[in-house]
């Protein structure tokens, strides 16, 4: 019988062992333009998943929405479907001099509640080695920049990342606290990545994050919307291709 999982609408039949997550939907739609026989498995929510083929590797694409609750939820079904390797695709907010530089951390700090529900807070989120250094090749390989360093991740973008009315209003120091990761050495902060990595150890499964860094803190500085978007579909070819590598390096051992 063929079951559906409740908000992703996917079933193990339709999924690949290997899942590229992605928050944005929108985004999703312009990676499967580099996928070949692609099939649609269900747009459900801020869910829109797809598998296809890249360079005879199966891949399936899934967006999760903002923020880890849905992210979460988007790896347990994932898992509940036979995801073996989870990657987070995304973008990022810089805290070095590093704006279109591509982040694939070795580890994140979990600033953010969701990964807490389900293990302590000492447990730490961090990346799996070999597929994260296929991500450092594939980077190499599409002649772009990289930095393995330790991002954060925060559940709040108006009351965390972003000065907004009500935080001024409320007397939050956005600014503060966004200053406050400098002395961690933290590269740049995000809103899902600290989940994905934590689920995945929990999971015994693969799982890595390669992120764009498209503005710096308090968006004092971001990327134009063309350079952006090349930039973007560099992301997807970078995260497609390394998956391609770490298969061809499983198949070879």
């Amino acid at each position: 019988m063929n079951t559906k999982s409740l908000y992703l609408r996917a079933s193990k039949e339709e999924i690949s062992k290997y899942v590229v997550f992605s928050g944005d939907p929108l985004r999703v739609g312009k990676i499967i333009t580099l996928l070949e026989d692609v099939e649609q498995i269900a747009v459900s929510r801020e869910y829109h998943t797809y598998t296809g083929m890249y360079k005879g590797v199966k891949v399936t694409i899934s967006s999760t929405g903002i923020g880890g609750p849905s992210a979460a939820i988007a790896m347990e079904e994932m898992y509940d479907c036979g995801m073996e390797v989870a990657i987070r695709l995304g973008t990022v907010m810089g805290l070095k001099d590093n704006l279109g530089k591509y982040i694939i951390p070795k580890a994140v700090m979990r600033e953010e509640s969701t990964s807490k529900v389900y293990v302590d807070a000492s447990y730490p989120a961090v990346a799996d080695f070999e597929l994260l250094q296929c991500m450092n090749e594939s980077v190499v390989k599409n002649k772009a920049e990289y930095d393995n360093g330790i991002m954060c991740t925060l559940d709040g973008y108006y009351s965390d990342m972003k000065e907004s009315r009500l935080s001024k209003q409320m007397g939050t120091d956005v600014l503060g606290k966004i200053a406050s990761y400098h002395k961690y050495n933290i590269v740049g902060l995000d809103m899902e990545s600290g989940v994905i990595l934590t689920l995945a150890n929990l999971m015994g499964i693969k799982g890595c994050v390669v992120t764009l860094t498209t503005v710096l803190e308090n968006l004092v500085k971001f990327m134009e919307a063309e350079e952006r978007a090349n930039a973007e579909e560099l992301l997807a070819r970078i995260v497609l291709d390394g998956i391609v590598i770490y298969d061809q390096k499983q198949k070879e051992s």
